[in-house]
């Protein structure tokens, strides 16, 4: 079967400046891979700061304070500018990484800054994607280890898609009964015959009522007036109270099923310790693979070039 590109390594084969590059930049094996991305997380986290300092009221109304913002927030637009150059430079395949969902991610961090206007509040919103880019701090604190247990939850949550697709479709059903129920019982006109001033308007707001109920939020914006609308609206806490545990009983007992069947797996597994390469896969950046390895183990990505 032919390899599709998206599978084909990012680090270039040959050694250099762009290898070295890349190794400082997109993996954190080494001192200066984890310093550059703890630098890099630092100088992001000052970013959302500056642009979260630039909504206060004391801060809008000072022009000084205004003014030395946006150069600091201009500074850092021009870093992370170079930074994402730097990371077209070293890559294998350049459009690869340009239409990936971190190149998009890094490209709008600081193109808004650069091109819409600093300060202006149209690119406030494009600034915040930026707290995507901390995401990275799973790399750097090595917790795609934990996403062996993340694969075996997913797995949990699909085997069991039967059981949830049943239970929301009883909820569903309880919500539209209730939700009906309420808007006839409230929704009456006044003895004097003025119109009703219940917040139960629609059946659609008693549906929005009956979930906030059934969930025990109570938001208190929409209440029943009547002794029979007090009777559904304690019938509705109580299901919801028996339904919360419903989800969590059968999810439990799929995932005590998946870590047996994980279980007999390792135990099958020969006793001879086996042999790990330091080998960084460019999907999800696992740091070790077995020797004879092709393909990843967490994520399936390819680690060796064909």
């Amino acid at each position: 079967m032919p390899l599709s590109r998206q599978r084909l390594p990012q680090r270039p084969p040959e050694p250099g400046l762009r290898q070295k590059l890349y190794d400082i930049i997109f993996e954190a094996e080494d001192r200066w891979g984890r310093a550059f991305d703890i630098a890099l997380l630092i100088a992001i986290l000052g970013s959302i700061a500056i642009v979260a300092m630039e909504t206060l009221p004391s801060v809008r109304t000072d022009a000084e304070q205004v003014r030395w913002l946006v150069r600091m927030e201009l500074a850092l637009a021009i870093l992370f500018g170079i930074e994402y150059g730097l990371r077209v430079y070293c890559c294998r395949y350049p459009l690869r990484y340009i239409f990936s969902f971190w190149g998009v991610i890094d490209l709008i961090s600081f193109l808004p800054s650069l091109l819409v206007g600093l300060g202006s509040s149209k690119q406030n919103a494009f600034v915040i994607v930026r707290s995507l880019r901390l995401l990275r701090v799973f790399r750097i604190l090595k917790l795609w280890r934990l996403m062996s247990e993340a694969d075996v939850l997913g797995r949990t949550i699909w085997r069991s898609r039967g059981k949830i697709v049943v239970f929301l479709s009883v909820v569903m059903v309880a919500i539209t009964i209730s939700g009906t129920l309420m808007y006839h019982v409230e929704n009456r006109p006044n003895p004097d015959g003025s119109p009703s001033t219940s917040g139960f308007t629609s059946i659609p707001q008693s549906m929005y009522w009956a979930i906030i109920t059934m969930t025990t939020v109570g938001y208190g914006d929409v209440v029943p007036t009547t002794v029979a609308g007090k009777l559904i609206s304690a019938v509705l806490i109580l299901l919801g109270y028996s339904l919360i545990i419903v989800p969590t009983g059968f999810v439990s007992a799929e995932f005590s099923e998946a870590r047996r069947e994980q279980r007999i797996f390792e135990d099958s597994l020969p006793e001879a310790p086996p042999r790990f390469a330091k080998v960084s896969c460019p999907g999800c950046q696992a740091g070790k693979h077995l020797v004879p390895a092709i393909y990843c183990h967490r994520c399936g990505t390819r680690i060796l070039a064909p």
